[in-house]
């Protein structure tokens, strides 16, 4: 195998300060690789065609210069820095890039200047030779109107604001793709040993039984012609139709057969992405996680929170560090106009607010305000990549105290026709942008939910009622795919949707 270090090594790059630095990649077995930066010699033995040293911890700084070598051969790469390193993962509203984003095109032109770096992992599952090819396209960039066009909107927003604030270069890798669901960037034996989630890739080996691969990748031939002739179709038909909907359009231009047959050139299959863009990059030695996920796990919500939960853990065990930050994004408000409120993207909600709750060195954006009627891909990430990083000074950068949360559900009490709703990190208050407070709603025993009138307290406190419920139970706020959001904290973060007990449906 021919000698060079992971392609995550790259000029521009960003190296995490104040940890012990990996530094990998493949060569002949027993060959002997050398690595040399800012003083410091380490030498690695090529084991199974893979090499890796480590370098010692070392403070913010940079620029510098970083040799690997190995038996006449070498790679130099100039401009390395020290800093922050964080991987964005998640699916498309992590993918949406800076130049699409609200006010993207004006960031682009005024942003100059910015400590930032962005390394993207290449959008590949299948590990054929135009796949490394590829792969040694993608490089390590810095900021400017042109190269920082498609990065992560959300990532960068996070990066902008905590290079600024820490005083340092912060790095973003980029390993996200739209439409997946946690399982494709999952090990089989993360998904299999849970016997909840191990449904994902018993559909999947159900789907390619008995089929070569031969089979398995003329079939997703057969459906990429097809997908790709649909949405030629598919956009004519939306530019040239006045008043188009699903339905029209499925009519014009046949069915949608997206995603495809499972196969393992579909990236949309268990898997799928774990191997061709996670572990290409891991074990880059990173300070954390952000991630914005959960849209295309919609279909099973009641069981995210294992999946996700299990993910949490499997990234965490590939980096050999069970305390890695990871921050990611409650959803914020949707639903198309033409489908029913199924009130499945609350249990998702539920389930990622239970992650935080539950799983240790996690932190979550509240963002259920940033939501777009009739549209998956919001186009405003300020306040997005803003939270997250409220978030990351609050828990993994020493601000305790920084104001990081909206008001957040503690407990109930009930008084006679009453129910008063207690919450944290209320000490300040709350706002209404509106005329009233909207979206609760309480039960008595029979589990119906009717509005109520909502009052807030002096003690920061909120007390529901409704006619029609003379003994109350349950209680639940903003328990909807989509709604107008009208409630927050003083520091204008939403009030997290909630409920008062899953013992209500």
């Amino acid at each position: 195998m021919k000698f060079k270090a992971a392609s995550i090594f790259s000029s521009n790059m960003v190296l995490q300060r104040e940890k012990n630095i990996a530094v990998f990649g493949y060569g002949e077995n027993g060959k002997t690789v050398t690595v040399e930066f800012c003083g410091v010699i380490r030498t690695a033995k090529v084991k199974y065609g893979r090499w890796m040293t480590t370098l010692p911890s070392m403070k913010a700084g940079g620029p510098y210069e970083m040799t690997v070598s190995c038996e006449g051969e070498s790679y130099r790469f100039d401009n390395v820095m020290i800093g922050e390193v964080w991987l964005a993962g998640g699916q498309s509203n992590m993918e949406f890039e800076l130049q699409n984003c609200t006010g993207g095109q004006d960031f682009l032109k005024s942003d100059k200047g910015v400590n930032v770096r962005f390394y993207y992992t290449q959008k590949k599952c299948m590990t054929d030779e135009d796949f490394f090819e590829c792969e040694e396209k993608m490089i390590w960039k810095e900021f400017d109107e042109e190269s920082a066009k498609c990065w992560s909107a959300v990532g960068y927003f996070f990066a902008k604001e905590l290079s600024e604030k820490l005083g340092v270069t912060v790095g973003i890798i980029g390993c996200n793709w739209g439409g997946t669901s946690a399982s494709h960037w999952m090990s089989r034996t993360a998904i299999s040993d849970d016997i909840d989630t191990r449904i994902y890739m018993d559909e999947y080996d159900r789907a390619i039984a008995g089929k070569s691969d031969e089979q398995l990748l003329c079939e997703y031939r057969e459906y990429e012609a097809y997908h790709n002739e649909w949405n030629r179709k598919s956009a004519e038909y939306y530019s040239t139709t006045e008043n188009p909907t699903w339905g029209g359009c499925l009519e014009c231009c046949g069915p949608c057969k997206y995603p495809g047959p499972l196969c393992p050139a579909n990236p949309y299959h268990p898997t799928g992405l774990y191997e061709s863009m996670l572990m290409r990059v891991c074990p880059y030695t990173l300070k954390g996680f952000i991630y914005y996920q959960g849209e295309s796990d919609d279909h099973r919500p009641e069981m995210y929170y294992k999946l996700f939960r299990n993910l949490i853990g499997n990234w965490r065990s590939e980096w050999g560090d069970n305390s890695l930050p990871f921050i990611f994004a409650q959803l914020p408000m949707h639903r198309y106009e033409a489908d029913a409120d199924r009130k499945h993207w609350c249990i998702l909600r539920e389930a990622q607010m239970k992650v935080y709750e539950t799983v240790k060195n996690t932190g979550v954006a509240v963002i259920i305000d940033c939501g777009e009627f009739n549209e998956i891909h919001p186009k405003d990430k300020v306040p997005v990549g803003h939270r997250m990083y409220l978030q990351a000074m609050k828990h993994f950068y020493g601000e305790e105290n920084i104001d990081a949360f909206g008001p957040l559900y503690d407990c109930a009490t009930v008084n006679g026709e009453e129910m008063t709703l207690s919450f944290k990190y209320a000490e300040n208050g709350f706002t209404l942008k509106g005329d009233k407070i909207s979206g609760f709603e309480i039960a008595g025993d029979d589990k119906v939910y009717y509005e109520a009138d909502a009052v807030i307290n002096s003690d920061n406190t909120i007390s529901v009622k409704s006619e029609k419920v003379k003994e109350p139970v349950y209680a639940r706020y903003l328990w909807t795919n989509y709604s107008e959001v009208v409630l927050y904290g003083a520091n204008g973060i939403p009030v997290a949707p909630f409920r008062t007990s899953t013992r209500d449906n």
